[in-house]
């Protein structure tokens, strides 16, 4: 039944006479065969060799489909459960239960398999499966090492806002580094489609009092705040419904701030959140992303109150403004820890020749700012707040009030005192930023940060490296909403759990890892043909007695199919924070790798039984052909 269903599919491509590569290729695509052309390139030119020529016959591209598709890994486990060249949907429920850990999979499920991945009609009648179908089921979503579950959203979504992990971009409209790099409005698609939901606008004054968003004191290039809010407009929810924080960084004259509050209004309409849900403006807790879905909230500073914005509305404010009073130090609801001056930046030699005593500290004075009120009224559940202390906030912060912590300073105050950290994040909204001494946009690393419950951990979307892997991976969950629920022990306000002692909130986890192969992984970028010599390393980032790597041996010159039969066991104290990143790189030499395709997925994210992990690029781009395939256990 096999041979002739696959001979009516090509028939048709081969009735003029035998075909080429192109040919070859154009097959595979209309079988539906995600391929490497490198890996297809090599096949074919060791078929045509046999007999000096450049087109193949049927036969022959039977024998590259083989080499192709028919994995020996993928026969031995359909072998095991077939009877003769079929699976009958019996059989195939005792896989499922036996290999795959689907304990309630019946009869419906078995026929639900073979209706949607059986290729052959007269197989399907019969509810039996081909190994063709086995092949299309174990490469399909079903048997991702990601669990299907988590693609949706799964996770309750009432709670209260500072309850989520929130996908947060830092200096969205930056595509390069920040110091001459160019801004533009791709920076915001990018992240919204990535299902960002927390972006970073800086705002300065721009002519014809129209405000400009760049990088302020650099050379990078400067584009209107109108036509990002705009591009915010069209993009906030293609990707998910859950409210989006356009964190301002303001350094707008009242005037301009003005033309911000009137570009916000009438371009977000009713998009934009301008008042509290249901009229009430006293509240003892923030509302819940299931409350707000479709709407826009700005974070900013506020002159006032709720109470007295609300008060406000009926009349028109225009014009008017108010003075904050701050400090000039560091202040951290602007990143100043992030905005460097031209001038300040020297090459690296003459900053060391520079490195005279720093003079004495100078007795902080205190700044005004200007806010204009039309801007101040438009931020209701995300006021920016400067952080004093944590136990400044205890006393003094409203719910509504959140801060900004420049990652330097955060990492002394998870070392120095964790637990206070804790407390503060089961009541207020924390955003973290990268230290502006990262003139290339480079990334800290989040996990840190999301150890301690800090729900807006800022990254830089346009920089690639393990740092942004993490950040994918982890809203990859619950259905990729930008929105992650906490742990429990990281919402309850009188949680004793800290990084460095997890004590009674361990759910310890063994987890074991058979790593058996590879599939078209990319050649090496040294290879002539399709050659790698792959190795993969399997990390694991969480608290900090979690962290670990293991490596694979390395197979030489296989890019195609490497085999490996290797097992890797974890133990996981916390698995509820644990992130699991899968590392194919290719050995040029031994102390030189070059790195080939990632996967980064939450450990409780993880399927059990057979399983393909897909491999994405550098760039987070999924490399449509190439996987490992592992068995993976856990209890």
């Amino acid at each position: 039944t096999s041979h002739t269903w696959f001979w009516n599919l090509i028939r048709n491509d081969f009735q003029t006479g035998n075909v080429d590569l192109e040919g070859c290729m154009r097959l595979l695509e209309k079988m539906q065969i995600p391929f490497d052309e490198e890996h297809v390139k090599h096949i074919f030119k060791k078929t045509v060799d046999k007999h000096m020529g450049e087109i193949i016959s049927m036969d022959d591209f039977r024998a590259i489909y083989r080499a192709l598709v028919h994995r020996p890994e993928y026969d031995e486990l359909f072998r095991a459960y077939s009877d003769g060249n079929l699976i009958p949907d019996t059989q195939l429920i005792k896989f499922l239960v036996k290999e795959q850990f689907q304990a309630e999979a019946d009869e419906t499920t078995a026929l639900e398999i073979i209706m949607k991945y059986e290729p052959i009609d007269e197989m399907r009648k019969k509810r039996q499966m081909s190994f063709e179908g086995f092949i299309r089921y174990m490469n399909s979503d079903e048997c991702s090492i990601f669990k299907s579950e988590h693609r949706t959203i799964y996770q309750d979504m009432h709670q209260p806002l500072c309850d989520y992990f929130i996908s947060s971009s830092h200096n969205t409209y930056l595509i390069a580094d920040q110091l001459m790099g160019p801004s533009h409005l791709w920076g915001y698609t990018s992240a919204l489609l990535k299902g960002c939901r927390c972006l970073e606008i800086d705002c300065w004054d721009g002519t014809n009092n129209e405000p400009i968003v760049y990088h302020g004191h650099t050379l990078t290039s400067k584009i209107p705040f109108r036509s990002v809010i705009h591009v915010i407009d069209k993009y906030a929810f293609m990707s998910s419904a859950y409210p989006v924080v356009l964190s301002l960084e303001n350094h707008c004259s009242p005037k301009q701030q003005e033309v911000m509050a009137d570009c916000l209004k009438s371009i977000l309409g009713d998009k934009l959140l301008s008042s509290p849900i249901g009229g009430e403006a006293e509240m003892t807790q923030l509302p819940s992303p299931e409350a707000l879905k479709f709407k826009v909230l700005v974070k900013n500073k506020k002159a006032g109150t709720i109470e007295e914005g609300m008060l406000r509305m009926e009349n028109d404010y225009l014009g008017e403004t108010e003075e904050l009073s701050d400090s000039d130090d560091p202040s951290d609801d602007y990143d100043t820890e992030d905005t460097m001056p031209l001038q300040r930046l020297r090459s690296p030699s003459k900053r060391r020749a520079e490195r005279r005593p720093l003079p004495p500290p100078q007795k902080k004075s205190k700044v005004k700012t200007k806010i204009a009120i039309a801007l101040s009224d438009l931020v209701i559940y995300t006021k920016s707040q400067k952080f004093v202390s944590f136990e400044h906030s205890l006393e003094n912060q409203k719910c509504y009030e959140n801060n900004s912590i420049g990652e330097s300073n955060a990492r002394r105050l998870v070392k120095s005192s964790a637990k206070e950290f804790i407390a503060h994040t089961t009541r207020f909204i924390t955003r973290i930023y990268p230290r502006g001494r990262r003139m290339t946009s480079s990334n800290y690393n989040p996990q840190e940060f999301w150890n301690v419950g800090c729900q807006m951990v800022a990254l830089n979307f346009q920089t690639p490296g393990t740092q942004m892997e993490l950040q994918d991976g982890k809203f990859q969950d619950n259905g990729g909403c930008g929105y992650v629920l906490k742990p429990e022990f990281l919402r309850d306000p009188n949680t004793r759990f800290t990084p460095h002692n997890v004590g009674g909130y361990s759910k310890p986890m063994s987890l074991s890892i058979r790593l058996i192969s590879g599939h078209q992984l990319p050649p090496s970028s040294l290879s002539k043909t399709n050659k790698a010599d792959p190795l993969v390393q399997i990390e694991i980032y969480g608290v900090p007695e979690d962290q670990a790597k293991k490596k694979s041996s390395v197979v030489k010159s296989n890019a195609l199919n490497p085999k490996w039969n290797e097992t890797f066991s974890f133990n996981i104290q916390v698995p509820e924070l644990a992130m699991i990143r899968f590392c194919v790189q290719d050995e040029v030499s031994l102390v030189n790798k070059e790195f080939l395709g990632q996967y980064t997925l939450p450990v409780l994210s993880l399927n059990a039984g057979y399983r393909s992990i897909p491999l994405l690029s550098k760039e987070g781009v999924k490399l449509e052909s190439a996987s490992l395939f592992a068995h993976i256990w856990y209890y």
